[in-house]
């Protein structure tokens, strides 16, 4: 069990060097699978709080704590039991998750499909051009659209997804310049980012444990690899896989995102599962992973 981790503060004096944040973890006595993954949410983001970020970074949002009733919302409407396969995206946009706390939360997806419902605060340091409008944005976020819409699709209803799957995001963080533009977590400060990504990754690993995750899917290649580097530090034997990222910045997802996913979850032996279905799981084709 990973209940207690110990973990390195950044580098400093020899005496700094020598303390040791320690992440706990206790789980309740019955507690609920969603229970157990949002008591780990406020342990993480209680020690996120900590962190300091200098340049590039002038902006840092946390939807986890503003939009903590929506994202809550979400977890104890579909984190369950039985979940094999944990979709992991990076950290949130600007048009998703940043407005509505679900992970690749673009607005329509989440209050029409997803059926996602709760008040969203502001930060406290908010960019003028980057204004939070929860759950009334206006905005649309491509690769969440692309990415639920793909889902919905497939499965017809979220319970023919959610009955295996999980989304979650390693790091709940968004960061901005100056300027308003998104900073991705591998364009900070390097001393900054280990600290981070230190946090998250035990964060996930406890998740991953807590739920009993068998598959991990990285949604794009950086996503993939830091879930494998954690995964494997921790010396946990879960599978890590990837599918492509449905950024409009990347050519090949703009090409045909669906098809390229949809080919991946097939040779996963996942695509068979995500049907609209009701037929008890007994009677699914079972696949060998």
């Amino acid at each position: 069990m990973l209940n207690d981790i110990a973990v390195s503060q950044p580098d400093g004096n020899e005496q700094d060097s020598k303390e040791k944040i320690i992440l706990k973890w206790t789980p309740e006595l019955n507690a609920t699978p969603s229970c157990r993954f949002l008591q780990l949410e406020l342990e993480l983001n209680a020690h996120l709080r900590g962190l300091r970020f200098g340049e590039p970074v002038q902006y840092v949002y946390n939807p986890l704590e503003y939009a903590w009733e929506t994202h809550r919302c979400y977890v104890e409407k579909y984190c369950q039991a039985g979940q094999s396969f944990l979709f992991l995206g990076m950290n949130p946009g600007p048009f998703g998750m940043a407005q509505t706390g679900v992970p690749f939360g673009e607005v329509k997806s989440v209050v029409n499909w997803l059926k996602i419902t709760g008040a969203v605060g502001r930060p406290d340091n908010e960019h003028p051009k980057r204004r939070i409008s929860g759950l009334a944005c206006t905005q649309s976020e491509v690769s969440g659209a692309r990415f639920w819409g793909f889902f919905q699709k497939l499965c017809g209803e979220p319970a023919a997804f959610f009955r295996h799957c999980f989304v979650h995001n390693l790091c709940p963080l968004i960061f901005m310049r100056s300027s308003g533009k998104n900073l991705t977590p591998p364009e900070l400060d390097i001393h900054e980012r280990k600290e981070l990504l230190r946090l998250c990754d035990i964060a996930l690993c406890q998740a991953v444990e807590a739920l009993g995750v068998s598959m991990v899917i990285g949604v794009g290649r950086v996503a993939e690899q830091q879930a494998r580097r954690a995964l494997t530090a921790a010396g946990m034997d879960v599978r890590v896989e990837g599918i492509m990222h449905p950024s409009p910045r990347n050519p090949l997802a703009n090409k045909g995102w669906e098809s390229v996913a949809k080919a991946k979850l097939a040779q996963l032996g996942i695509l068979p599962l995500l049907s609209n279905d009701t037929r008890p799981e007994s009677s699914h084709t079972q696949e060998t992973l």
